[in-house]
């Protein structure tokens, strides 16, 4: 098997090639970097690529191999793996943009993020940084500063965001795994459009220290792979408390790989309905009744008071992200793109009691979906409304609602995120001619094990998949 073909692929198999001395961790890197410039003018993923650093980090390891088994970096989970990242989280060297412009003339990050010294310190390999919408504040990756990243599997279309980089690059082949952020959809939405595996953790679990900010009451971050075992691998890598991130929880790792075995079963599941089948077009039905059908469920349960957690959700956001930013929204407002502006000026003016009212509502939504977990184990629900609509469009119809598209490609992801559960996003093909969508698996809080569980029975059975597309 070339490199190439192994970079198509999972990263256990790249692991272990690079184990067995089939491929050098050098082949990995140099197949994942000839892909992207094989494939990059075209899919505008990545903002930065780190080659230097990647074959440096490559050599490096290669040397380290061939001093034999005992040299423990044979028994690291990713050992070779190139990967990415979105690019507000910082990477040595270079400006932390945040898919701004502004941030352009921020000094160069001295060094990696946390969550990128984790997967390195697992073996992975990083090859550079990638596109985003402004801010993080966005579903289309649209961005007026670094180009639109389009969707490997139709040219045409958005790739989702704000993580649109992470989710076009696993699709488009450039690497294996990326990693992402996701306030209110920005892994889920990006997963769902692309057709790949994205996992949103409990809020606190991954720390997210040195990476920017967007809303820190509500900023999770996460990874992005073509498997659900890259998930969990990537995802154990990243795990352990961090003082430095105020909003990391004090728990130790609970690792997720050696239970993707057991399945489904013994679990009890339902689908989310009421809003979350209302709210959904007919090809986001149908996926979730496919996924619900591969794994015997029946049962249908609801949330109450959905639209008003997600009017919640907006409400902090707003207030939140307008904050972080009012230094530059006074002194260079030409410099923000014209729709993050007009939102956060927007947010900069919310009266204090809306707030404290939408931290109410955030608070009793997630009592009721507490209760729902005492006798669901978990739920089903779709990613998005709709298939990735076309670059440029700005109106979508739900069910006889006509629709802006930037807000609402989150309009299922939204209240989920508000109360900081747990998802696995897994793709489902076949029920749109070429374009995948996605349907989130949802955990009680701190387990991310039953929600990958689940996953890992669905890819088993072929149900989900998340096939590279076919730009070459």
């Amino acid at each position: 098997m070339t490199s190439l073909d192994l970079l198509s692929g999972d990263a256990t198999a790249m692991v272990a090639a690079v184990r067995s001395g089939e491929c050098r961790v050098t082949d990995l890197v140099q197949a994942s970097l000839a892909r992207i410039a094989t494939t990059e003018g075209r899919v505008n993923a990545f903002t930065d690529v780190t080659a230097s650093r990647a074959f440096d980090r490559a050599a490096s390891l290669d040397a380290r191999l061939t001093r034999g088994r005992a040299d423990p970096v044979h028994g690291l989970p990713l050992l070779g793996v190139p990967f990415a990242v979105k690019n507000l989280f910082d990477v040595r060297g270079l400006a932390t943009l945040a898919g701004s412009k502004i941030e352009r003339d921020s000094a160069p990050a001295a060094r990696d993020a946390l969550l990128v010294e984790r997967m390195e310190a697992a073996g992975a390999v990083l090859v550079g940084a990638l596109n985003m919408d402004e801010y993080a504040y966005g579903f289309t990756t649209e961005n007026t500063h670094y180009g639109a990243t389009h969707n490997p599997h139709d040219l045409a279309c958005v790739a989702g965001g704000s993580s649109g980089g992470s989710a076009a690059a696993v699709a488009a082949g450039q690497v294996s795994i990326t990693l992402g952020s996701d306030t209110n959809g920005s892994i889920r939405v990006p997963a769902s459009l692309c057709g790949v595996f994205g996992l949103k953790p409990t809020f606190g679990r991954l720390p997210r220290t040195r990476s920017y900010p967007f809303v820190a009451g509500l900023d999770h971050v996460g990874p992005f792979a073509r498997s659900v075992r890259d998930l969990a691998l990537s995802y154990d890598a990243m795990q352990g408390h961090d003082a430095h991130d105020a909003g990391c929880a004090r728990r130790s790792a609970e690792p997720t790989l050696s239970g993707l075995a057991r399945g489904a079963a013994g679990l009890r599941i339902a689908v989310l309905g009421g809003y979350f089948h209302d709210q959904a077009g007919p090809e986001a039905r149908v996926a979730v009744e496919r996924v619900a059908r591969a794994l015997g469920v029946v049962r249908s349960v609801e949330l109450p008071e959905v639209a008003r957690a997600r009017a919640a959700a907006f409400l902090i956001t707003q207030a939140e992200g307008s904050n972080l930013h009012l230094r530059d929204l006074k002194a260079r407002p030409q410099d923000f793109e014209p729709v993050s502006r007009d939102r956060f000026l927007a947010g900069a003016l919310l009266p204090a009691a809306w707030l404290v009212q939408a931290q109410r509502a955030r608070r009793w939504f997630a009592m009721r979906a507490a209760e729902l977990f005492v006798d669901v184990d978990v739920l089903l629900a779709p990613a998005t409304p709709c298939v990735a609509p076309t670059i440029g469009t700005e109106w979508i119809e739900i069910d006889g609602q006509r629709l802006p598209v930037r807000p609402n490609l989150g309009l299922l992801t939204q209240p989920i995120s508000c109360i900081g559960l747990p998802v696995c996003t897994v793709p489902v093909w076949g029920v749109h001619e070429r374009l995948p969508i996605g349907v989130q698996i949802i955990a009680a809080p701190w387990h991310e094990d039953l929600a990958l569980r689940v996953a890992q029975a669905l890819e088993t059975a072929g149900v989900v998949q998340a096939p590279v597309a076919p730009l070459l």
